[in-house]
């Protein structure tokens, strides 16, 4: 008897499982999965194959689309945005993750706005508002006879209730914040997230206009408009405000910059309104009160012939983005929206995003270097074939079903263009976690590393490969477990010997590449894509401005609508050192909070070690070591014995890294006034790995583990030296390339879009 298609085995990597488990799975009352990853692509493919019947009242029909869904899914070939996965089929069924609000310049219109948010974080989706027609700060308030605050201080509000509210119950809300360059508060808007502690759940972004740029080009000064009135009400030098933005993109990834007009010339409806402002990730303009559901097809599913020598193919892709225009068209009719005006205009114009994920694995199994004109190249032919296909589904969907209702306002009907289903049809993602679940790299950016290492239980390290990597060494003979090993040290091949030269030019990785090559692979995706294009231009922390400055200046040039940039170490290494390390606390202080006795067992029974009494008075020395996680100090002191306690404090009291050095040192002392080696007891610390190690005084520091092992080790005198002669190329590029470290898993955060992404659990924070 044949297995029903749900029942198969997926073939799912162990990050596709973790992160399944963790976000998409429906869970019972106890919190566990209550359904399998083939139940949860059943569930979504029957789901939306439902809205077949809205036009057709053909069950078989129904079943054979439900199928060619389920399929898609469950060979990765294709998966939608993280809300369909998450809740079609279950009483929630909020399906889309764009959407953009209206911020008007009244009282009551902004906090409409807010609890409009909040239904929509409520639902898992993200929203994007323009804060542009909010009267600037100090202007006049006629209801009140007082003065504005202006749009910087009711981002805080809206920043404010996106904390509170958990989108979904899986995670947090995110929201990008935009302001035209023309508003007068434009400069306290470009600053607005030099402090760390401010706008955590924005990304923001200035809207640049062409008269701004025209300007700039000119040397010239450019008008400052007050909203409210329409009246120009100062003019300030163009350089000087570019200067700004550089800067502060420079010092931390924001701002980044959209060219508003540029989105709006191609704006399919411009008769229904102007576009103001992006979802979160920035691909995905939309008029207020405008929602879109994405997707994306994962292109290294589609090759054909010998891995590094593959070409694509493009039968079973034409055939995949068919599949997906219809899913995604299906989408909006089977959507529960959250306000009836995201309803009405969404049904309106039925705008959808399909894109691609996979791009760099599709290169690296080509042949071709992410950093040459033939990936440009590459990425143009994909991404035309991609455009024509939707465009080709969604006119037959139009003969089918009826073109969108706003088709008769839309450029289309006025260039006299066949009517199609959708307002627009593609659109490049980020695909951050779906990308996970794919087992494939994100979006259209490079990989981020072709293996690294994964700390499990018992300080043992697992060792996980990009997969095409894989495949690509064992199949041209250079694979060895010594080799991956290297390479996971770094995440790159480019200083690996081991690596043929011709694949350590092809194999590169995300701070293997220029940003100039980033930003022309962007631009030659845009050239085919409806909406934007989600993608982050990587900078090595030693980057200047000028380095930024000429990545805006080259984004315009190509047509891009927008760019975000990343440089190395610039956003959270300053969250990490905010504030400086309190000194360990004094010695008194401690040893009463000890406990009284330790307990081993051994062979079944207990013995008991009563640790030694503490003097009344103690000496001792304090180290500093600087960690990936700030500067640790690290206090020992002896007693008549040797070293009788240790102290270890970083960071500020009641944080999360200070509890657990705090907790290190407790346990340290008690083991040390117990009578354990403190050799042994440095051995066992010595080389306990996180994602942010570092450099302190020429050696590696691995974690504050391994922090608290060197400083005990310099105390009695064992420190080994040749630590500081390892491959400090190794160290200093594993460092650059990290964006942090996941606060649920504790694994490497990668920079993406305005976004940190977890690739093991699938946390993400904006």
């Amino acid at each position: 008897m044949p297995t029903e298609p749900s029942e198969r085995p997926l073939s799912l990597s162990g990050s596709a499982w973790r992160v399944l488990e963790k976000r998409y799975l429906l869970k019972d009352s106890e919190g566990k999965p209550s359904e399998t990853p083939q139940q949860l692509f059943r569930r979504v493919a029957r789901n939306i194959s439902s809205a077949e019947l809205l036009y057709a009242k053909d069950e078989n029909k129904r079943l054979r689309w439900e199928e060619a869904f389920y399929g898609a899914m469950a060979r990765l070939e294709f998966l939608p945005n993280s809300p369909t996965l998450m809740n079609a089929g279950t009483d929630i069924q909020q399906l889309s993750a764009c959407f953009v609000l209206p911020v008007e310049d009244s009282m009551d219109g902004i906090f409409d706005s807010i609890k409009y948010t909040a239904l929509i974080h409520k639902s898992g989706g993200g929203t994007g508002f323009s804060f542009s027609k909010i009267r600037p700060k100090n202007d006049v308030v006629n209801s009140t006879r007082g003065v504005s605050s202006g749009p910087i201080s009711f981002m805080t509000v809206f920043d404010a209730a996106t904390e509170t509210v958990k989108q979904g119950g899986r995670r947090r809300g995110a929201n990008m914040a935009i302001l035209r360059i023309d508003h007068p508060d434009i400069l306290d808007f470009i600053a607005a997230k030099r402090r760390n502690d401010r706008l955590n759940n924005f990304n923001i972004s200035v809207a640049v206009t062409d008269a701004f740029m025209d300007a700039l080009g000119r040397g010239e000064d450019y008008d400052l408009v007050n909203p409210r009135t329409g009246e120009v009400v100062e003019r300030i030098p163009a350089e000087m405000v570019f200067d700004r933005i550089i800067e502060g993109a420079w010092k931390n990834g924001e701002p980044g910059i959209v060219f508003i007009d540029e989105i709006n010339r191609h704006n399919p409806t411009p008769k229904v309104g102007a576009i103001e402002s992006t979802n979160p990730c920035g691909e995905q303009p939309l008029l207020p009160f405008e929602s879109c559901n994405l997707g994306s097809v994962n292109l290294a599913k589609f090759t054909a012939g010998r891995v590094g020598e593959c070409a694509v193919d493009w039968d079973r892709l034409g055939e995949a983005v068919a599949t997906a225009v219809r899913f995604l068209d299906n989408v909006i009719d089977m959507n529960r929206y959250p306000l009836p005006q995201i309803d009405a205009l969404t049904k309106a114009n039925r705008k959808i995003g399909l894109g691609v994920m996979g791009f760099a694995d599709l290169l690296m199994r080509m042949g071709v270097p992410y950093d040459s004109e033939r990936a440009v190249s590459v990425a143009g032919e994909v991404m035309q074939f991609v455009r024509d296909r939707s465009d080709e589904a969604s006119r037959e969907l139009a003969r089918e079903r009826g073109p969108f209702p706003n088709f008769g306002r839309s450029v289309f009907a006025e260039r006299g263009e066949p009517p199609v289903r959708n307002a627009t049809r593609t659109t490049i993602a980020p695909t951050g976690t779906i990308s996970i679940i794919a087992d494939t790299t994100s979006g259209v950016e490079p990989v981020f590393a072709l293996a690294l290492v994964r700390n499990v239980m018992d300080n043992d390290q697992l060792i996980e490969t990009n997969s095409t990597f894989e495949a690509v060494a064992r199949e041209y003979g250079f694979y060895s477990e010594e080799m991956v090993e290297k390479v996971a040290q770094t995440g790159s091949v480019q200083n690996i010997k081991d690596v043929p030269a011709r694949w350590r030019e092809i194999l590169r990785t995300s701070h293997d590449i220029s940003p100039e090559a980033h930003v022309r692979i962007q631009a030659s995706f845009q050239r085919f894509t409806d909406n934007a294009v989600s993608k982050t231009v990587n900078f090595p922390h030693d980057a200047v401005q000028d380095d930024v400055r000429k990545v805006f200046l080259l984004a315009h040039e190509l047509g891009c609508k927008g760019v975000t940039i990343y440089r190395d170490r610039s956003r959270d290494s300053q969250v990490l050192n905010v504030g400086q390390a309190v000194p360990a606390a004094p010695a008194a202080e401690g040893p009463e909070k000890l406990p009284e006795e330790a307990r081993e067992v051994e062979n079944g029974r207990d013995s008991i070690k009563k640790p030694r009494k503490r003097p009344d008075r103690i000496d001792g020395t304090t180290r500093k070591i600087g960690t990936g996680c700030g500067n640790l100090y690290v206090t020992i002191n002896n007693d008549a014995h040797g070293p009788f306690e240790l102290f270890a404090q970083i960071g500020k009291a009641g944080g999360c890294a200070a509890s657990q050095t705090e907790a290190i040192g407790r346990l340290i002392s008690l083991a040390l006034r117990a009578g354990v080696d403190p050799k042994a007891i440095s051995r066992q610390l010595k080389g306990v790995r996180c994602p942010s190690p570092a450099w302190n005084e020429g050696n590696k520091v691995f974690s504050c583990a391994d922090g608290i092992a060197q400083a005990l080790a310099r105390h009695l005198g064992e420190w080994d030296s040749k630590l500081a002669a390892e491959d400090e190329q190794a160290i200093e590029s594993l460092v650059n390339r990290i964006a942090g470290m996941c606060v649920e898993c504790g694994s490497t955060l990668e920079f993406e879009s305005g976004c940190a992404v977890c690739r093991n659990c699938g946390y993400s924070r904006c």
